[in-house]
């Protein structure tokens, strides 16, 4: 691997080990986007992350008071987190062929779209309106999942890692976001909690605004006319390293989700308050925003993506250990080590994605398959580990399922990490 800032993706270059090259006949990667179309377009990328993740975050904090206001049971509100995560995966699959169909600069101003009307349904005092809403945004952010580094891979070739930093960190600053401010801004302005959740809305309404030029571009138009010859990649499902892609991906998606779930509750069984646990979670993610831009940055210049695959996974391990052990004395410490290995866990799933591509195209199918199985995967994660707890009785059981985990995350890593390409025409 070459040194450098802009070296993330060179391992790529290499003969593949269990991957294959792209094809002779495929067209040069093109060059990128470069100087002021660069940094906006650099900008709209951040702005599009910020996204994808406030509007549904929103939901954790205000969850008792949605409950006693509309009379909805403990398993319907869980509802609420699992089904935007069900959209991310049933609804993965169907990205790249809107991309290709209308071209990505397109669907992903409709992924905004769909933020404002899902937030705009949340406004409705409706339960019936509030699932809908949570479906049309995680609909959203499905296909803004999936196109994002397929983006990435196109228009910025040569500073992948860089900017898989920037998206990353842009997701863990929007989730911390929302986790630490929703309820202090319905207690200062007085909002109902429909109209707290509806005001993410103009997050997006200002993305969507930012990301306008991009669509009326000479780049949009070009890639409208390119996409004509564009066709469905095929036999990806047989390359083994997509294989190990995605269950990296979805063993890292399972791990912080599951433990986002219950996290704020282990902790106040071990006596800590309710409003102390739920800031140890959004400190968690204050720390994955480090994590998550340090990763894909690092890689190539400090270590390599495997070994930082697995101490990723140590300094999860160390977090999860310590809240077994000593959950509320040592909580700040414990939140700081799982946010960093956790950022770094998604940045390095993320950054996979982007380098075992030959090409935008195959980026955006495999990002397609990774995002579909590690998204569906990562939805059962909260009723399984809630299920152990109910078995067991203790907490001490779901946490060491948690740490049994991260080995075969590990293993994936090293596999995703390897040099090459996946297959697929």
């Amino acid at each position: 691997m070459s040194q450098g800032p802009a070296s993330a993706i060179s391992e790529a270059r290499p003969q593949p080990a269990g991957g294959t090259t792209a094809p002779a006949g495929d067209a040069p990667a093109p060059a990128g986007a470069t100087g002021r179309r660069a940094l906006h377009l650099a900008a709209g990328v951040v702005l599009l992350a910020l996204n994808l993740r406030p509007a549904l975050v929103a939901v954790s904090p205000l969850a008792d008071t949605i409950r006693a206001d509309s009379g909805m049971s403990a398993a319907a509100t869980s509802l609420l987190t699992a089904l935007p995560l069900l959209c991310f995966g049933l609804l993965a699959p169907v990205a790249p062929r809107l991309g290709r169909r209308f071209g990505t600069e397109r669907s992903l101003l409709g992924t905004m779209v769909l933020i404002c009307l899902g937030t705009g349904l949340r406004l409705l005092d409706s339960v019936v309106a509030l699932f809908a809403g949570t479906v049309v945004i995680g609909a959203g952010i499905a296909v803004a999942n999936v196109l994002l580094p397929g983006l990435i891979k196109r228009d910025f070739p040569a500073k992948a890692g860089l900017m898989t930093g920037l998206y990353s960190m842009s997701l863990f600053g929007g989730a911390a976001l929302a986790a630490g401010v929703t309820v202090p801004v319905q207690q200062a302005a007085g909002l109902s909690w429909q109209a707290t959740l509806a005001c993410w809305g103009a997050l997006a309404v200002l993305a969507l605004v930012v990301w306008l030029p991009q669509v009326r571009s000479r780049a949009a138009a070009t890639e409208a006319a390119a996409r004509q010859a564009a066709h469905p990649v095929r036999g990806l499902w047989r390359s083994p390293l997509a294989w190990q892609v995605t269950a990296y991906m979805g063993l890292q998606s399972l791990s912080y989700y599951a433990a986002a779930a219950w996290l704020p509750t282990i902790l106040k069984d071990a006596g800590m308050s309710a409003g102390d646990a739920g800031w140890m979670l959004s400190f968690s993610s204050l720390s994955g925003i480090a994590g998550s831009f340090l990763a894909p940055v690092i890689v190539g210049r400090r270590l390599r993506a495997g070994t930082l695959a697995a101490l990723g996974a140590v300094l999860c391990a160390a977090g999860f250990a310590g809240v077994w052990a000593a959950p509320v004395g040592g909580a700040y410490l414990w939140m700081t080590l799982l946010g960093l290995g956790q950022g770094a866990a998604i940045s390095l799933a993320l950054l996979f994605i982007v380098q075992r591509a030959p090409d935008a195209r195959r980026t955006a199918q495999l990002s397609s398959m990774a995002q579909c199985f590690g998204y569906v995967l990562a939805a059962t994660g909260p009723a399984v580990l809630g299920a152990v707890h109910d078995a067991s009785g203790t907490w001490a059981v779901p946490l060491a399922v948690l740490l049994v985990l991260l080995v075969p995350q590990v293993v994936a890593g090293f596999g995703a990490a390897r040099p090459g390409h996946v297959g697929g025409r």
